[in-house]
């Protein structure tokens, strides 16, 4: 499938081979334990191990990972499951590692407990790959570009080629571009992390993550890790992703179009600053973006003036929810400096641009802006 289009390998991925009078794509696998006489050396023994409905959905991510690849994917309950089963299964007491300081809102909980476990972590910016001073040592380097929710963009190649000169492993949050519009494993990371419950599923109804990997032996220790903790998809969430995958491509596209054309209409708005989109030629993580991403992502972030203008401004809109999620078909917004932790102005947005027509929308955001300013 290494030379098929993004459309037609997301249709096709994962599908096993065609049997008469079954199903194109089989259905969920509820069992808890399966039919096992003698030694087991079958695939599926207990369902906190094996299931076939993660396998279908594990053969498909990895075909989008790296197409052509034998890419090893192992999916978890959660992107925070994914992303804990990589810093977890490699820390040890005495190791360094290195995270953004400007990635998810939850990463400083992983430090703490990282830090509780004896690992000694160190942080810097995304931006203007900040993380290669902190090199040093390391044991892992955490990647997050687009980084979430600032969407600065770091040079992939550049920072695997340092950190694997050093014998420093890399794994990549590639949860806003999907392998869509990324392939960390192609730009030579060691792991690609997602929270599935984003982009790769789009109808928010789903809390899914993965870990793809080349290398057998560290796939191998995060598929034990989710044996140990038990952080196992359930049957029917594993089925509603994999039957999501189908229109991954067709969601990113317009998500992706009607992205850039609301950074363009913002872009040109006299009441919004620190406007961010990799996708538009004027954001400075454009030529960078461009080098190693296919497709930009469907969030584009802004600051209007102050927290009370956000506010009004997210309750005057009628094609987004206020919500905190993203990649989803509906567009969804949120004042970011509600949750703290962020270091974010009290009047940011993140905006997650959904599949509406892009006319509509962004009729509804110029309305929205129009509004909320008005009622200064």
């Amino acid at each position: 499938m290494s030379t098929m289009g993004d459309g037609t390998r997301a249709v096709r991925a994962g599908l096993p081979e065609p049997e008469q009078y079954e199903p194109t794509l089989p259905g969920p696998v509820f069992a808890a334990h399966f039919h096992l006489s003698g030694e087991p050396t079958g695939p599926y023994t207990y369902g906190r191990e094996t299931n076939p409905t993660w396998t279908h959905l594990e053969r498909a991510i990895g075909e989008l990972e790296a197409p052509g690849e034998s890419v090893e994917t192992t999916v978890f309950a959660s992107g925070m499951a994914a992303v804990s089963a990589v810093l977890l299964s490699q820390a040890r007491s005495g190791d360094v590692i290195v995270l953004p300081d400007d990635g998810y809102q939850a990463l400083p909980l992983v430090r703490a407990q990282l830090e509780a476990y004896g690992v000694e972590v160190r942080t810097a910016p995304t931006g203007g790959d900040a993380q290669l001073a902190a090199l040093e040592g390391a044991k892992l380097l955490w990647i997050e570009t687009p980084s979430n929710p600032g969407l600065d963009v770091c040079d992939v190649r550049r920072l695997v080629e340092a950190a694997h000169a050093g014998g420093t492993l890399v794994a990549v949050d590639n949860t806003l571009a999907t392998p869509l519009g990324q392939r960390p494993l192609e730009l030579g990371a060691d792991f690609s992390v997602a929270s599935d419950t984003k982009g790769m599923t789009g109808h928010g109804d789903i809390l899914l993550g993965h870990v793809a990997c080349l290398d057998p032996e560290l796939a191998a220790e995060v598929r034990r890790w989710r044996k140990v903790v038990g952080a196992i998809p359930g049957p029917m969430e594993a089925w509603l992703a994999h039957r999501s995958l189908a229109t991954l491509e067709l969601r990113i596209e317009r998500q992706c179009a009607n992205a850039l054309a609301l950074a363009e209409v913002l872009a040109g708005h006299r009441e919004v600053t620190g406007l961010r989109y990799p996708g538009l030629p004027t954001d400075p993580s454009h030529p960078t973006a461009a080098r190693q991403m296919r497709r930009f992502g469907s969030v584009v972030s802004f600051v209007l003036a102050d927290r009370e203008t956000a506010e009004r401004f997210l309750l005057a809109l009628r094609l987004a929810e206020d919500a905190t999620s993203f990649g989803g078909v509906r567009s969804t917004a949120e004042r970011r400096g509600r949750w703290g932790g962020d270091s974010v102005p009290e009047g940011f947005i993140r905006f997650s641009v959904g599949a509406e027509n892009p006319a509509d929308l962004v009729a509804d955001v110029e309305r929205a802006l129009a509004e909320s300013l008005d009622a200064r």
